[in-house]
């Protein structure tokens, strides 16, 4: 089995047991060790199916608090089968192009449309990620910065567009990581890419939002695929 196949085939493992575990949504799942025992998968592919279910809406984590049961909203039921089946012919390398082809766009249209809160969102999501002690608590801040830029660009259809593309990244590049326990390290390149990004959309500067975009996925997709 590949390793897109394993993770795939953990995230089934993962879904099939919430289906039939009685779990309500706004239940919290039980402790990564107890799911891993009661499933028969390793920590880490526990922690990439969860990465997937959560992008997929399924489940939501929160820092502090656990990993909930949510319930999925009728553009997350709707977009379900589309992403997994973009997911399974979709490279890492074809998802991080998407990506660079939709988001500087985006941005620039959110250094125009976005609202003061969508500013003071995106400096606090900032901060969070710095704090972060976890990878997947990086990758959760992360994914709702770039969403928040999306929503902020004020065209609905793109962002929707960018629902789904990250939802379809999450599963075929995040997910296949092997990635440490602790979190970022403090020098760790997105974090000054962060703020470049959110500098230009508080000066309103469109072209500069673009540009800031545009260099940090291009830095994103040369770290995550080093062997593409």
């Amino acid at each position: 089995m590949n390793f897109h196949g394993a993770t795939t085939a953990s995230r089934d493992a993962l879904a099939s047991w919430l289906a039939n575990s009685g779990a309500a949504p706004g239940d919290r799942l039980p402790p990564e060790r107890d799911l891993c025992e009661r499933i028969g998968i390793s920590r880490g592919e526990l922690r990439k199916a969860m990465t997937t279910l959560e992008a997929e809406g399924i489940v939501e984590r929160h820092v502090g608090r656990g990993t909930f049961l949510r319930t999925p909203s009728a553009a997350d039921k709707s977009n379900e089968p589309l992403v997994r089946r973009l997911a399974e012919i979709t490279s890492p390398h074809a998802a991080m192009m998407a990506r660079l082809s939709l988001e500087p766009e985006l941005a620039g249209h959110a250094a125009i449309h976005a609202a003061p809160r969508h500013l003071t969102e995106a400096r606090n999501l900032a901060d969070g990620m710095r704090a972060a002690t976890n990878w997947p608590e990086y990758e959760r801040l992360d994914a709702r910065l770039h969403e928040l830029i999306a929503v902020a660009s004020g065209n609905p259809l793109l962002a929707e567009l960018h629902r789904i593309t990250n939802a379809v990244r999450v599963s075929v590049v995040w997910a296949r990581l092997e990635l440490p326990e602790d979190g970022p390290p403090a020098d760790y390149h997105s974090f000054a890419e962060h703020e470049e990004i959110i500098a230009a959309l508080e000066s309103r500067d469109r072209l500069a939002a673009h540009a800031a975009m545009r260099n940090h996925l291009k830095s994103v997709r040369a770290t995550l695929l080093k062997d593409d």
